[in-house]
């Protein structure tokens, strides 16, 4: 495991102290962990599809999950590597034992994630293939994926000694507003080439997914449902309805009466006083 990180000591005393900071630093310290935990595991875990981690912080322990698209390579044999990569942030922050624990989770679309796609982009063009077939393959993945729009730009020297910016397209990308930061997925990697270093930017506009699960659930501003009319009922069914009701109203209170007719005849029949001739007999 990569132990260039661990170097400074000063994150590790941030979060062994975090619950006597204040809420200020306790917030620089959660991004200084995210972003050094995030950097190791970006140069560790590069060939596995590494595509972003989240830290979930309890009372009792710390959980990190690891998003890839090969979580078995994560994993290792037998749980080795995810034994080994818990060891190495345990030690690095200074977790007290059993108190941070590693997951991996796997990505359910790679299409749809800017980070595994940034990381497969990389790989090929250190593998030496073209750079606009590689772009061009990227994009075409992830329109197939289902998704609104994407843009790849590669900056640096391509062909040549002059660096230059190529921008690759295609779909429908909204870039500014609050749509902007939710609809879009960005990754940035940058490639050591041995012309010099390339830059790469993969932004993926998600689908609306209700769901939530392949994209955000929120629906975009400017998209607007019309729905089908209701069929209003003319005037004279409406008419229909209200004389059928009244009769229908008409016959049970009818009935009602007749019922509490007989009832009462009933109950005269049953109190009225007995002969005695036909007591006797007679």
């Amino acid at each position: 495991v990569s132990t260039r990180l661990l170097t400074t000591k000063s994150t590790a005393k941030m979060m062994k102290n975090r619950s006597k900071m204040s809420t200020k630093r306790k917030f620089v310290a959660d991004g200084v962990f995210y972003a050094e935990l995030n950097e190791l595991l970006t140069r560790e875990l590069a060939e596995d599809g590494y595509a972003g981690v989240e830290v979930r912080t309890t009372p009792h322990r710390t959980e990190i999950i690891i998003r890839a698209t090969k979580t078995q390579n994560v994993l290792g044999e037998k749980g080795q590597r995810i034994r080994e990569l818990t060891s190495v942030v345990q030690k690095r922050f200074e977790f007290a034992e059993g108190a941070v624990e590693l997951y991996a989770e796997r990505v359910q679309n790679r299409g749809l994630c800017a980070q595994a796609q940034a990381e497969s982009l990389k790989f090929k063009l250190l593998a030496g293939l073209a750079v606009r077939r590689a772009c061009y393959g990227v994009v075409r993945f992830v329109m197939e994926a289902s998704a609104k729009g994407c843009e790849v730009i590669v900056s640096g020297k391509l062909r040549g000694q002059r660096a230059k910016a190529m921008k690759f397209g295609d779909g429908y990308m909204i870039k500014t507003g609050h749509a902007g930061q939710v609809y879009t997925d960005i990754a940035v990697r940058h490639v050591a080439m041995r012309q010099g270093m390339i830059g790469i930017k993969v932004s993926i506009m998600l689908p609306h997914d209700p769901k939530g699960i392949n994209g955000p659930s929120i629906p975009l501003d400017d998209v607007v449902t019309i729905l089908e009319p209701k069929e209003e009922p003319s005037p004279e069914s409406i008419l229909q309805a209200q004389q059928a009701a009244e009769a229908a109203a008409a016959a049970a209170a009818q009935a009602a009466a007749l019922q509490a007719s007989m009832l009462a005849q009933q109950q005269a029949a049953a109190a009225a006083p007995v002969e005695p001739a036909m007591q006797a007999g007679f």
